[in-house]
């Protein structure tokens, strides 16, 4: 049975390993901070205007896998809940660090969505990849990735709404989820509604723009 102490090593584990600073890392083997360009978030969509879809994909998976396998290994390795309450704490703790990193002293990190898909799918992989697939139509129909994150996210807890039912501890963290992927797409909600938000594919000036 995992101690206290090995449950807490358990969650601070996960925290650095979202911690990885994976979009500053590429930025800077291209010569430039991405907080400093473009949008400003050291996520895969800033990647992708910036630097093209090769480094963007590379992003968008190791932000992912970041998120995956804490949430599915560690459980297994300290003898606890693949589910509610520690599958799902390891999970959250990972997109804690993506979101505000340890080895960037929280200077910079991403909006948590590809983290955050990485966590659902080990904790509940067919609601996710419907949640995917959500994103993918949605981006490709209208070409904002944005807006294709929070319509995915929304999916999400709808899909955990009917599968799991609303008592359900996963539903509950996929709205909690859910809520904070809106808030931080914010500015994005704003830039939408004037019809200035950019679209998939389009350039971007080399200036950070919010």
């Amino acid at each position: 049975m995992a101690t206290p102490s090995m449950l807490a090593g358990g969650v601070a584990l996960a925290y650095v390993a979202g911690s990885f600073p994976t979009a500053y890392l590429v930025g800077r083997a291209n010569g430039i901070d991405l907080r400093t360009v473009g949008s400003g978030n050291l996520g895969a969509t800033n990647v992708q205007r910036t630097l093209g879809w090769g480094w963007g994909g590379l992003v968008y998976l190791v932000d992912f896998l970041k998120g995956w396998l804490p949430t599915l290994l560690l459980p297994g390795a300290l003898g606890v809940s693949a589910g509610w309450p520690w599958g799902v704490c390891f999970g959250v703790a990972t997109i804690a660090g993506h979101v505000k990193p340890i080895f960037l002293l929280g200077r910079g990190g991403g909006k948590g969505v590809a983290t955050a898909s990485g966590v659902f799918m080990a904790l509940a992989a067919l609601p996710t990849a419907i949640a995917i697939a959500v994103f993918a139509l949605v981006v490709a129909v209208t070409r904002y990735v944005s807006l294709g994150s929070m319509v995915a996210a929304i999916a999400l807890a709808s899909v955990l709404l009917v599968t799991a039912g609303p008592r359900s501890p996963l539903f509950g963290v996929s709205c909690a989820i859910a809520a904070f992927v809106i808030w931080a797409h914010r500015e994005n909600i704003g830039r939408l509604r004037r019809g200035e938000e950019r679209r998939l594919g389009s350039p971007r000036p080399a200036e950070r723009v919010s």
